[in-house]
């Protein structure tokens, strides 16, 4: 924390008994008062926002031992978590940080006040933003190798050694220029980039920067590496300039002396890509270019100071954009695909400025979109599947809507193969997806508002999951809540008998449609022509050439009309399917039947049931006890379409 001239350990020497705030403090709790006048004290300011303040208060509440909400919080916690912030030596906050923790002061640790130690490191860590999915185990491992005699207990001297010789502090201490490291198992000999000996060993032999790639030793990574890849500048004079990291360039040659570049002699431009000799560095091109993703990386980004802001704790960076480019905003859900979220999250980081890939398990996409706010031209990426596209969709709903990409991950994915994204990331090179991006087709897609007024409101029902519908919505039988209709029937026979779904009638645009006729066990509502993984409910159109153009009108039921009528994402119309049941449901899916029961194309939609019925929104299923569902167009979404991988139709799917 560079704009606070005192040190945490002088701070809290005012919280004592016999200090100037000591009447704040109670054992080893201070008050909600006292901890505004501990972030006034260190930070050196007159006035902190009152609402921030209650905030961190709470924070710091959370995330005491088993849930305890007591009035107050620990002294030690919030001393620990700003000296990890702190600029200084390793060894000083090492010992500051045991000296906090030996509560008896007999000169040893526990295992409890280790553990204790271990979640602050964590949680600053997590401040931070870095990857600290592999951290915890580290830092556990780091603290039994740091108890040498295996006693329970460390002693001063343990501590210290171990802290500077293994890596959970240096990963604390760093500001720009950190490493975020992971431990890697490597396939092909690898060399520590400061001893530049081989990395040896069974499994996880070393330690690999994300961000940069930059490799180590567990034990070389305390001994002075060369920084990480910078992420921001801090004039605009410096935004062209190389930034030049030890690289084991795989006897590439050099692109100035256009000679092999031997192992550890040689660097690599972070930004274009471009590899050199050490010697040959300053030769060639002075500029950077910033190579084929110039278009996606942010690179100019100033750091700011500003003491009296409301969001204090925050690293204040100003995004000054690079004329003629559309900088990236890189979603990732960790969750999605299996372990792909993550993998696909440490690509990015490396590809593009780790400062617009956002994980969107810390804090969820509310940061990047506050990052990115004064920018005018930039897109953004969904890695995740359709709930998280969603989920980004919402979120950008009262802001200036850029357009979206989507890199799908798992299965389904329906919006993603409606614009050619495909079914699932299969382990493409994301510099290939990201040139994609740049030669996407801009494309509006319709978002409907729905509303689900029950008949009872009293009567017992799931919550219903959304407000909006990206892609469609379903009554009865499909793929995706077959197993829990099922289900329901198996426990409730008397509610479901033959299955047959049980309307007083809907209505299009006011026109109402009785269903009495027909057996349906399924009746859906389409925005976009995939469902389920690709299943088209719709199917194909051919429209004769003797049927002239017509104007769109709010509502079709005409059965002859329909067979003409193709499906557009972007023509404020929805598509109503009826299914006749989970045979026909099955047959659909794999492509024996070409398509449901087309009832209507409409602009707006009432639906009334008299028994509960299972429904889904987007893939989200709930029960449903009788109720009126509205449906009514909200506004649209801009998104990205990756062009044709060959000539076909505009819904051609990957």
């Amino acid at each position: 924390m560079e704009y606070s001239s005192l040190r945490v350990k002088d701070v809290i020497k005012e919280f004592h008994p016999g200090g100037r705030l000591g009447q704040h403090s109670f054992g080893e709790r201070v008050d909600a008062v006292g901890f505004c006048l501990f972030l006034k004290t260190y930070l050196e300011v007159d006035e902190f926002p009152e609402d921030f303040c209650q905030r961190l208060f709470r924070y710091f509440q959370h995330f005491e031992q088993n849930g305890s909400t007591k009035s107050g919080v620990f002294l030690r916690d919030v001393s620990c978590y700003f000296s990890v912030l702190e600029e200084g030596q390793p060894r000083e906050k090492l010992e500051f940080t045991f000296k906090l923790y030996d509560k008896d002061g007999n000169g040893l640790l526990d295992s409890s006040e280790v553990d204790r130690i271990i979640t602050q490191m964590m949680r600053a860590a997590d401040y931070l933003g870095w990857d600290v999915t592999e951290i915890r185990p580290v830092l556990k491992d780091m603290m039994t190798a740091i108890d040498v005699d295996d006693s329970g207990t460390v002693t001063l001297e343990e501590w210290l050694k171990g802290g500077m010789n293994n890596v959970g502090h240096s990963t604390m201490t760093e500001r720009d220029g950190q490493h975020i490291w992971r431990m890697k198992h490597f396939n092909k000999p690898t060399y520590c980039s400061v001893c530049q000996s081989m990395l040896l060993g069974l499994g996880k032999q070393g330690l690999c920067c994300t961000c940069c790639k930059y490799t180590v030793h567990s034990q070389c990574a305390n001994k002075n590496p060369e920084p990480c890849a910078r992420t921001f500048v801090k004039s605009k004079k410096e935004v062209a300039a190389h930034d030049w990291i030890r690289a084991d360039c795989n006897s590439t040659k050099c692109q100035v002396c256009h000679k092999k570049i031997k192992t550890l002699v040689g660097r690599r431009c972070v930004w274009c890509q471009e590899m050199r000799h050490d010697e040959c560095l300053f030769s060639g091109l002075s500029t950077c270019e910033c190579g084929p993703l110039r278009d996606h990386i942010l690179i100019i980004v100033n750091e700011l100071h500003n003491p009296s802001d409301p969001n204090l704790f925050c690293i204040f960076l100003q995004i000054v954009p690079i004329p003629d480019t559309h900088p990236l905003l890189v979603f990732v859900n960790p969750k999605s695909g299996g372990k792909q979220g993550e993998r696909v999250l440490r690509k990015f980081q490396h590809l593009l400025n780790p400062r617009q890939v956002y994980n969107l398990s810390n804090g969820g996409p509310a940061p990047g979109l506050h990052f990115f706010r004064n920018l005018h031209k930039y897109r953004i990426l969904v890695c995740g599947g359709d709930g998280t596209v969603g989920w980004i969709l919402d979120a950008i709903d009262l802001q200036v809507r850029p357009p979206v990409a989507v890199l799908p991950l798992g299965t389904g994915n329906d919006l993603a193969r409606c614009l050619r994204w495909g079914g699932g990331y299969e382990g493409t090179d994301l510099r290939e997806i990201l040139k994609e991006i740049e030669a996407g087709e801009l494309v509006s897609m319709d978002r409907w508002s729905i509303r689900v007024i029950p008949d009872d409101p009293q009567e017992a029902g799931d919550p219903v999951p959304y407000e909006i519908i990206n892609n469609y919505f379903s009554i009865g039988v499909d793929a995706s809540i077959a197993h829990r209709f099922h289900s329901m029937r198996e426990k409730h026979p008397q509610r479901f008998n033959k299955n047959n779904l049980l309307f007083c009638f809907y209505q299009c645009c006011g026109r109402s449609v009785d269903l009495s006729s027909m057996s349906l066990e399924g009746i859906a509502v389409l925005n976009i022509p995939s469902m389920h993984g690709g299943s088209n409910l719709w199917g194909e159109s051919k429209k004769p050439d003797s049927v002239p153009e017509m104007e769109p009108s709010e509502v079709i039921t005409d059965p002859e009309l329909l067979k003409t009528i193709s499906q557009d994402m972007s023509d404020k119309r929805l598509e109503v399917v009826g299914l006749e049941g989970a045979i026909e449901m099955g047959q659909i899916y794999t492509r024996l039947k070409s398509a449901g029961h087309r009832l209507a194309q409409t602009s707006q939609i009432t639906i009334r049931t008299i028994k509960a019925l299972p429904m889904q929104i987007d893939g989200e299923p709930w029960m449903q006890p009788p109720c009126t569902i509205h449906i009514i167009h909200k506004n649209q979404a801009n998104m990205l379409m990756a062009a044709p991988t060959k000539p076909s139709g505009f819904f051609h799917l990957k």
